[in-house]
């Protein structure tokens, strides 16, 4: 058991990481459910000034973490019950405490981990509040390792709730400090040195209409990252491209603007969520309202493939596509307690269904150095991690457990610092060793 040493510590956030004990709840509608369905959208919004981007590369400080995806389970992070949990500074292995929270002023949905390994920068993660009205908030949060607690470091306004936030996922600091969101449009907000954001660039696909089509979420090309993909209710996904007139690992001052490289139907109805490959960057998936996992090539543009369909037509809310081996892709639907595993080579037979959530699933994030694991988390307030090394044999329990005080309705493993895990519930944002 963690004790409790500040008031940043939740009274959940002390359980731990542990082998899975799972209690029942009563399946309802799910925040993932409300933030991508249309009713959290319903209004149209009228149409804001384009910006502009200016790009300017950082200095780099190379600061790489190894990482041993065998230590799952064997660390003594949060994950396991049966272990002590030391409290200290994160600098030190032996003395860092296996749980930091930040507690928010307002409902939290989205978040996101800065890939950064600037010193300056470690730890540090966006979130987005959820208030159902026009006027909203992104926070800058990291951990100050001199006192071992997360710290609000800056906050700046957001129309309406953003669905999604990505730092630009540059781990060497080549880019400038980049963070991304979705919601009316696609933003591009550059941060300052003292975390403070500037709006750089509002990305719109019409900007002679009254309204626009809300955006559902987006995704950043890891291989090429002058691409950006979104998707959106009005059926369609869009690729951007990031325009500088120059090499964009070589702009000091350049003007940097954002143009559509394509625009695609993708989907009958909704498209919820849109996810790059990390080994081909043409190539996208997406999910949808019509209940279908839809494959796409940018150099083929003239048909898609479609990956898996729910056997209900239920809506499709998220996607996650494996890191490491780009042949599983896992997905689950509105309102449901279970995930689905596809296999892309073969199509529409899933290849695994992870059933322990006891209430409807609200994200997935697959481990950023492992092939065979992945956390899910839902509405009966549990983070899970899965193993699926053993496919196609059956994966009938999770290797790992977190209950969390309330339902959770984010999860992300960090690409920079693979032994954690961020979640949020309610207005609370944890960050959990693994």
């Amino acid at each position: 058991m963690l004790p409790a040493n500040s008031n940043q510590q939740s009274q959940g956030s002390s359980s731990g990481w542990g082998v899975s004990s799972l209690g029942s709840q009563t399946p309802g509608t799910s925040r993932a459910s409300e933030i991508v369905s249309s009713g959290s959208f319903s209004a149209q919004y009228p149409p804001i000034q384009q910006h502009h981007l200016h790009m300017q590369p950082p200095t780099h400080h190379p600061d790489q973490q190894n990482y041993m995806i065998g230590e799952l389970g064997t660390s003594s992070g949060p994950f396991i019950s049966d272990q002590s949990q030391p409290t200290g500074a994160i600098g030190s292995e032996d003395k860092r405490k296996e749980i930091y929270g930040y507690d928010a002023p307002f409902p939290l949905f989205s978040s996101c981990w800065s890939p950064s390994m600037d010193p300056h920068k470690r730890f540090r993660l966006a979130v987005s509040s959820f208030i159902e009205e026009y006027s909203n908030k992104v926070s800058i949060v990291q951990l100050d390792e001199s006192c071992s607690e997360l710290m609000l470091r800056s906050t700046f306004d957001h129309p309406y709730p953003a669905t999604k936030l990505l730092w630009i996922p540059d781990s060497k600091g080549t880019f400038p400090d980049l963070l991304a969101t979705s919601g009316d449009y696609l933003r591009l907000w550059r941060l300052g040195s003292d975390d403070g954001a500037t709006l750089e660039a509002l990305l719109n696909t019409n900007r002679t209409a009254e309204y626009c089509a809300p955006l559902t979420s987006f995704d950043w090309n890891e291989i090429d990252l002058n691409l950006i993909g979104t998707s959106s209710i009005d059926t369609t996904c869009t690729v951007w491209q990031l325009e500088t007139g120059q090499v964009i690992g070589q702009t000091r001052n350049g003007r940097v603007d954002g143009s559509v490289r394509t625009q695609l139907i993708a989907h009958d109805s909704e498209v919820f969520d849109i996810a790059f490959s990390r080994h081909s960057k043409d190539v996208f998936a997406s999910v949808g309202n019509d209940g279908s996992v839809r494959m796409f090539d940018l150099r083929h543009l003239d048909h898609s493939t479609i990956i898996y369909e729910d056997a209900g037509k239920q809506p499709l809310l998220r996607i996650g596509w494996n890191k490491q081996d780009n042949n599983y892709l896992c997905t689950f639907a509105k309102d449901s307690s279970e995930v689905v595993c596809v296999d892309t080579r073969v199509p529409c037979t899933p290849v695994a269904r992870l059933r322990n959530h006891r209430a409807p699933v609200n994200g997935i994030s697959w481990a950023p150095h492992s092939s065979c694991h992945l956390c899910t988390a839902g509405d009966d307030s549990q983070a899970l991690i899965w193993d699926i090394h053993e496919l196609p044999r059956p994966v009938d329990d999770p290797i790992l457990a977190y209950q969390a005080a309330a339902e959770v309705n984010q999860v992300h493993w960090s690409a920079a610092f693979p032994d954690w895990i961020s979640i949020c519930y309610n207005n609370r944002l944890e960050i959990l060793r693994v």
